[in-house]
């Protein structure tokens, strides 16, 4: 085909899929069946990989493209993203709505109400511009529950996609809405007369389909994985994922509920012109392409916002989005400037939530389940009993520490909910009396699926290991049979022993349609004994086991520390592995180390220079091993199953000396020398001990509890009083993202 034949043909790719993605997400009316999209889509990704001189951001094949970035940069919101007041009554609602009425100089007798007309319906957009100081139209949509995202347009194309973060400044997480297929990347009037400002900025809710999220659960738990607890849970990690390849596996969608910055002409003033009121700007928004809620309804009085949310009461559980309640707010702009906002929420609208369904049934049972991590997660198996639309018999517990602190037994009365009305909860016990027949539930000492051994989790560094403390419970055995085919992927990945050609799909294959074993680390080395085997899998051939097989050769040199971060094991990612193979030269040396050795901090200084450590390292954890980690690590690798498994890797020739070996930098040369650091709640891309041991490579002291000689405290979620600490100290803070750039940073 000429090139400019196959010039035109992108362009009239890229036109058909934005047609067809626009008219299945926001027209809810597919013109192609999902099979020919993603055959246009792949013939399109072709034909641009031919021509990059004719790349563009906004092609459809961009969605999922680029490498994962190192952290999170934080983006000023134009305007504040502000959150929104809750209520739990019908009489909060009328109060609420009397506010707005003296807010806005208006009589509030009920005669008065009952006078203006009905404008209740399906919102359609169409709307006459309320007048100054009339009695306030108002318009419900449901509350999503998800994520609260704002997207920057600079004419027409998607510049930044920013989470609400302090209300002021969120992370920039556009690599992440790049993926997402309801949010567009350039915004078209298709079919109307409506200009795209030059600057729009619309707010709204990152949330995971219900479909997608049941899906993600039903894998999850046939792994033995813990499972997501709501909705919401997932759809943060989702954008919290740092790679845009993971993170559109999370399959997240977009809804617009609110604005933010409009400006017609990037030096004019905030685009009134574009609409004047909510109702209008969600018609205009989605004209543009972008996708609003079907179920927003406008009304003219409170008793019919009222009618709205008990009717959307009645069919929410039917949507594909989790919801707990609905969203009421003055429709005129001019109204809600009028009323104004208090300093962290608008006084024009409000939000009223529906109460959880619970129930009560016997828990019969408690099982456990093994995932794919070694996690062993606790399971409740009840009587059956119907809640929310649905039968439920089973119910995740999390970890046996929630067991613990509610202290629930085996047929106990418990009470059940629907978390996000979508995932069944175990509240607590339902009532003070309990049967004579009640049992204990007990934690299991060894693994229930290879009888290996178990590490226990506490959530805090101090935590003295009481039974309500623990956050979970591992398998350390990399070969048990709950674990294998996930060790084997991570074992090949790229950041671990980087076999090409040995991916999720290949590993599968050999195991599912072969008799070739592959069940061990070291059977990944046996594989060239059974080429004709390999050759024979579909779509392999020769050429593709050839390549398979030299990529298996050559990961036997990548030597001791990539070795024991690939390994599976808990406390040895591969920041500590490669600690530890700076300070052991072989396995040999390492295995000869006793737990002490492991913990450099333990030492005296005459130990550590017996033992080649510099003297610096005895008052630091160069290992980035310490208490709580460095005895369970320890017992592993002195253990028959890892005994085993060293020997198997030997025998097949695997290089187990170190490719890191080196004496400690001097502790006045790291960029964190003198500073003290907190870490407190619950980080997405870190393990505690994993950032741990990766401070303290740079020369900081962490310490468990916030002093005036803390340098930074830094926080996750659920960050609890040592947050609070640091803020009565004045300590530096860093969320999440500022640790990432400044880890970046000191690289």
């Amino acid at each position: 085909m000429p090139k400019k034949d196959e010039s035109s043909r992108i362009t009239e790719l890229r036109a058909l899929l934005e047609r067809a993605n626009r008219a299945y997400y926001i027209d809810a009316n597919p013109i192609i069946p999902d099979a020919e999209f993603d055959r246009r889509l792949a013939e399109l990704a072709e034909l641009e990989a031919k021509h990059p001189e004719l790349a563009d951001a906004t092609s459809p094949t961009q969605r999922v493209g680029g490498q994962a970035i190192k952290g999170f940069t934080q983006v000023p919101h134009a305007l504040p993203m502000l959150s929104i007041d809750n209520t739990y009554s019908e009489a909060d609602v009328r109060e609420w709505y009397a506010r707005v009425l003296r807010g806005l100089k208006i009589e509030t007798k009920i005669e008065t109400e009952e006078q203006v007309g009905s404008q209740a319906g399906l919102f359609s957009g169409a709307s006459e511009n309320p007048v100054q100081n009339a009695r306030p139209r108002l318009v419900c949509d449901p509350k999503i529950d998800g994520v609260a995202l704002s997207l920057r347009y600079e004419n027409g194309r998607l510049v930044h996609a920013v989470t609400r973060g302090d209300g002021t400044t969120g992370d920039d997480v556009t690599h992440v809405a790049r993926t997402i297929r309801t949010i567009p990347l350039e915004l078209r009037a298709i079919g109307s007369t409506l200009q795209v400002p030059e600057v729009l900025e619309v707010r709204g809710e990152a949330y995971l389909p219900l479909a997608v999220f049941n899906r993600l659960n039903t894998e999850r738990e046939a792994s033995g994985d813990e499972p997501f607890m709501n909705p919401r849970n997932a759809a943060a990690g989702g954008l919290k994922q740092l790679d845009p390849k993971a993170a559109a596996l999370r399959r997240l969608a977009f809804m617009v509920h609110g604005r933010g910055e409009i400006r017609e002409t990037l030096g004019g003033a905030r685009g009134l012109e574009f609409a004047a009121s909510h109702s209008d700007f969600l018609a205009a928004v989605r004209a543009l392409g972008l996708p609003t809620n079907s179920e927003t309804r406008a009304v003219g009085t409170i008793n019919e916002a009222l009618a709205a949310i008990a009717a959307f009461d009645g069919k929410r559980r039917t949507m594909d989005y989790a919801t707990d309640g609905m969203v009421v707010r003055v429709d005129s702009f001019a109204q809600q400037d009028q009323l104004g906002t208090t300093s962290k929420s608008p006084r024009w609208v409000i939000a009223f939530k529906y109460p959880a369904d619970r129930k009560v049934t016997r828990l019969l049972r408690v099982e456990h389940q093994v995932g794919k991590t070694g996690r062993i997660t606790p399971r409740a198996v009840m009587k059956p009993v119907l809640i929310a639309g649905s039968v439920v018999q089973h119910a995740t517990l999390h970890n046996y520490g929630q067991i613990f602190k509610r202290d629930i037994h085996v047929n106990d009365l418990i009470e059940i909910e629907k978390a996000g009305e979508v995932i069944p909860y175990v509240v607590g016990v339902a009532s003070g009396t309990r049967s004579k027949d009640s049992a204990n539930v007990v934690p299991p000492a060894r693994c229930p699926e290879c009888g290996g051994l178990v590490e226990v989790e506490f959530g805090d560094l101090e935590s003295e290991g009481k039974p309500e403390d623990e956050t979970g419970r591992f398998c350390l055995n990399p070969q048990c049979p709950a674990q294998v085919y996930e060790k084997l992927v991570w074992f090949a990945g790229r950041r671990q022993m980087d076999i090409a050609g040995l991916g999720e799909q290949t590993i599968e294959q050999i195991r599912a349609t072969t008799k070739t074993p592959l069940n061990s680390f070291a059977d990944i080395y046996r594989l060239k004994d059974h080429r004709e085997e390999l050759v024979a899998i579909d779509r392999m051939g020769e050429k593709k086991v050839e390549n398979l097989l030299t990529g298996i050769e050559t990961s036997k040199s990548r030597g001791l520390g990539r070795l024991l971060g690939s390994l599976g094991i808990r406390h040895l990612g591969d920041t500590t592995a490669k600690l530890l193979a700076r300070r052991f030269r072989d396995l040999d040396e390492l295995l000869a180390a006793d737990e002490r050795h492991l913990r450099p901090k333990s030492l005296n200084k005459s130990e550590a220079i017996t033992l080649g450590f510099a003297e610096a390292a005895a008052d630091r954890p160069e290992t980035g091993l310490g208490k709580g980690t460095a005895g369970p690590v320890h017992e592993f690798l002195h253990s028959d199953a890892a005994r085993q498994m060293f020997d198997e890797l030997r025998a097949v020739s695997v290089d187990l000396t170190s490719r890191d070996y080196a004496e400690p930098t001097a502790a006045s040369d790291l960029p964190l020398t003198g500073k003290t650091f907190v870490v407190t709640g619950t980080l997405e891309g870190f393990e505690r001990e994993e950032l741990k041991a990766k401070l303290e490579t740079l020369g900081a002291r962490v310490s468990g509890s916030v002093s005036p000689k803390t340098s930074v405290v830094i926080v996750g979620e659920s960050a609890g009083s040592k947050l609070d600490r640091a803020r009565e100290l004045g300590i530096t803070i860093w969320d999440e993202a500022k640790l990432n750039q400044e880890l970046a940073r000191l690289k």
